[in-house]
């Protein structure tokens, strides 16, 4: 049986109560500056998409082929931008869902403050 880095952790150190508390309880990773960076990214981007986008067909073909210097027509701008109209409200959606589950699981009926995170800081010390 391969062991994962996970299994590692828990397995191994002075830190093992406190890593099968947080895989035990189901508790979030820790957040790193990148991985936060990549959420705030991942909300901002499709957001800024959505409002900086033009309404007018002719004016995404201009954009495109003054920023490019590809050249299409109106119907295809239309298109494209009604699939980069889709694309950004999947990605906004999915990211509010997943905002809105972690946010669930925080404050869900009989996790109380007993559990989890605050927990272990308890136990740690």
């Amino acid at each position: 049986m391969n062991t994962h880095a996970c299994c590692e952790f828990v397995s191994s150190g002075a830190n093992r109560a406190r890593g099968e508390a947080r895989i035990a309880d189901g508790g979030p990773r820790l957040a790193t500056p990148a991985r936060r960076c990549l959420d705030a990214a991942r909300l901002i981007v499709p957001g800024g998409i959505l409002v900086l986008l033009p309404k007018c067909p002719a004016c995404l073909a201009a954009y495109l082929a003054v920023g490019t210097g590809i050249g299409i027509s109106v119907s295809a701008a239309t298109h494209v931008r009604m699939v980069l109209v889709v694309l950004c409200i999947a990605g906004l959606s999915r990211v509010s869902a997943k905002l809105v589950r972690s946010i669930w699981r925080m404050f869900k009926p009989g996790a109380g403050f007993g559990n989890g995170v605050l927990s272990l800081t308890k136990t740690s010390l």
